[in-house]
C-alpha cells in the first residue's frame, strides 16, 4: 500500500513563521491556553498578517493538525518501505514508526487526541472536530489495508483491536502513566497477530 500525505498549501515566509510557533505553543501548553497575541508575537509578525494568512485562530489549528499529520503519515511510509513484504511484520511497522516517533515529536501524545480533548461540543470549534476524526480514521484504514494484505481474517475487526492498543498507548504516553507503553503495545499486538487465522495458516 502508499500512504497518501494530502497535498497542503504553500505557505509564504510569514506563514511558515506563524505556523511553526503556533506548532509549538499549541502542543506544548494547549490550544484554549493560546491567543493569536502571543502567536503573532511568537512568530514576529502582527495580529493581521496571521489572519491575513489564516482566517481565523481555528484555520490556523487545522494548519497545525495538518501539518503535524502530514509528517507522521511520512514517517509511517519510511518504515513500511523497510517492511515490503505484507505479514505481521508490516502490520507491527506502525507500531515501530510510533516507537521511533515519539520521543522527539510526540512526548504529551497525540496532538488530535489532546486537541480534541479541548473541544466542548459538537458546535466548538467543529473544523477542528473534523480534522482530528479523519486523522484517526485514516489510521484505522491503513491498519485495515495492512491486515487484509497480510491474509488476516476479518482485517477490519482486526485493524479496530490494533487501533486500541495504538490509542491506548499513545494516551499514556502524555498521561506518563508507565514508561514505553508503544513497547507493551507492540508485544500485544504481535501475539494478537500470533494467534489470529489468516489465510496462510
Amino acid at each position: 500500500m502508499s500512504i497518501p500525505v494530502p497535498e497542503l498549501p504553500p505557505l509564504t515566509p510569514g506563514a511558515r513563521r506563524v505556523l511553526d510557533a503556533a506548532s509549538d505553543l499549541f502542543y506544548e501548553r494547549g490550544i484554549h491556553a493560546i491567543g493569536v497575541d502571543t502567536i503573532a508575537a511568537a512568530a514576529g509578525v502582527t495580529k493581521k498578517t496571521l489572519y491575513d494568512r489564516f482566517g481565523s485562530k481555528e484555520a490556523l489549528v487545522v494548519s497545525y493538525l495538518q501539518h503535524r499529520d502530514a509528517r507522521w503519515r511520512d514517517h509511517v511510509a519510511a518504515h513500511l518501505t523497510r517492511v515490503p513484504e505484507p505479514g505481521p511484520a508490516r502490520v507491527l511497522a506502525i507500531f515501530d514508526a510510533a516507537l521511533a516517533w515519539v520521543p522527539d515529536n510526540s512526548t504529551k501524545g497525540c496532538s488530535a487526541i489532546n486537541a480534541r480533548a479541548e473541544i466542548d461540543g459538537p458546535g466548538d470549534a467543529p473544523l477542528v472536530l473534523a480534522e482530528a476524526r479523519r486523522e484517526k480514521e485514516w489510521l484505522l484504514a491503513v491498519f485495515a489495508e495492512l491486515c487484509d494484505e497480510a491474509g488476516f481474517r476479518d482485517p477490519e475487526r482486526l485493524a479496530e483491536t490494533l487501533m486500541l492498543l495504538y490509542e491506548g498507548a499513545i494516551v499514556t504516553v502524555g498521561m506518563g502513566t508507565f514508561t514505553e507503553p508503544f513497547v507493551n503495545a507492540r508485544d500485544s499486538a504481535r501475539r494478537i497477530l500470533e494467534s489470529t487465522p489468516s489465510d496462510a495458516s
